[in-house]
């Protein structure tokens, strides 16, 4: 058998490309069954059935989505609303199972869809964190350890025996901001969570971001084009639950813009 040097070395580096997947996302589908009428009892059912009346139609929000994130990367996804981005990640998070097609997760995920979404006003912000630490998996041993990182990120030390619903909405959206990010996962799945606080805590934040490259699996989904290239590494554009573009974040985010015009 004749030796072939450029086959073994082709083969070589796609298996250190498989390697190198946090995300695999192939051919993926997904729908919505909108009602366009009620049917009112059992009667007027089974009446719309047989004159092949499904009361409802299908929204094709997902049309074969194919991507992959490596380890380390920066990826941004962008795209009008109602084109299918929070559909993807709510997929991604498992929240939505796909119509067809496959995703792949190589490492602990960690989404953080809607900042706040499971805090308890009644509880305090210690008592809080330990909630949210216990709806995305982790341990009171584990939230003990980050703790006293997320408290002061988010600057609140001295409120965090009160109950949150004294808290103003800034620093209500900064607390679940620094669980989402002190959180600790090989994969962050961010909605539009960038614009958070005033702005010396947002630049708080950039600062966070800038630090993660090469080091955080990172998925950003936003309408801010410059966050997009001030971060990312690469970006895809979805139109109409397809991908139309991808590759580097200022190509894709002029090619964002072009949609306006």
């Amino acid at each position: 058998m004749k030796w072939n040097s450029n086959k073994y070395l082709e083969r070589i580096r796609q298996e250190n490309l498989e390697n190198d997947v946090a995300i695999r996302v192939e051919n993926l589908y997904k729908s919505f069954k909108l009602p366009t009428e009620k049917a009112w009892g059992l009667k007027q059912a089974i009446i719309n059935r047989l004159k092949g009346i499904k009361g409802y139609k299908k929204q094709k929000v997902l049309d074969g989505i194919t991507f992959d994130v490596h380890d380390g990367e920066f990826l941004g996804i962008v795209g009008r609303n109602g084109c299918g981005k929070s559909t993807l990640l709510k997929l991604l998070a498992g929240i939505y199972t796909p119509d067809k097609g496959s995703i792949t997760i190589n490492g602990t995920l960690v989404p953080f869809i809607e900042l706040g979404v499971g805090f308890n006003p009644e509880l305090t912000g210690r008592e809080n964190i330990y909630l949210n630490g216990a709806m995305l998996g982790f341990s009171n041993s584990e939230v003990d350890k980050m703790y006293r990182e997320i408290v002061k990120f988010a600057e609140l030390e001295d409120f965090m025996d009160q109950k949150l619903k004294n808290y103003s909405s800034g620093m209500q959206v900064r607390l679940a901001f620094s669980i989402a990010i002190r959180a600790k996962g090989d994969i962050l799945v961010l909605d539009e969570v960038l614009a958070v606080g005033d702005a010396a805590f947002q630049e708080k934040c950039n600062e966070y971001f800038r630090s993660l490259h090469g080091s955080q699996t990172v998925i950003l989904v936003t309408h801010d084009m410059e966050s997009v290239e001030k971060f990312c590494d690469r970006a895809i554009l979805i139109e109409h639950g397809k991908i139309i573009c991808s590759g580097k974040p200022k190509a894709v985010t002029d090619e964002y813009k072009k949609l306006f015009l």
